[in-house]
């Protein structure tokens, strides 16, 4: 039996997962973070992009959040998203709308643009379509 860390994933609409896990790895700030049992007590903001969630059982989820925090306790880790949506409930075709619109956005050059929300959308963008390209690798 594997060593395992009770994870849960929450946003403000709803509890993701919540289960024991051996490992997860959550896109922080400065780079992808691997959580393990034992892992020192931590406390980060997360970036757009997928966690991943080896289960105690070896399965493993893949969930896709918009940023949030990432909270680690000796016998507990804890994901605060701002959102949080699981790999195969994200829609492809949106996010590779979103990715393109963005993009235009860039190219038009037009001073009515707000290229900071620009910058996010586009983010958030490539971040759900690298859960989705994750998720489809681990099938």
């Amino acid at each position: 039996m594997a060593i395992t860390v009770l994870c849960d994933i929450v946003s403000a609409e709803q509890e993701i997962f919540s289960g024991q896990v051996q490992y997860l790895v959550a896109s922080g700030s400065y780079g992808d973070l691997g959580i393990m049992p034992g892992h020192a007590q931590l406390l980060t903001t997360l970036e757009p992009g997928p966690v991943r969630v080896v289960k105690e059982n070896g399965d493993e989820e893949f969930i896709f959040v918009s940023g949030g925090f990432l909270e680690v306790q000796p016998h507990r880790v804890t994901v605060l998203a701002n959102s949080a949506t699981r790999a195969r409930d994200l829609d492809e075709e949106a996010a590779l709308k979103a990715q393109e619109h963005a993009k235009e956005l860039f190219a038009n050059q037009q001073p009515d643009v707000d290229y900071s929300r620009a910058t996010v959308e586009l983010a958030e963008a490539m971040a759900r379509l690298r859960t989705i390209q994750q998720f489809r690798q681990q099938k």
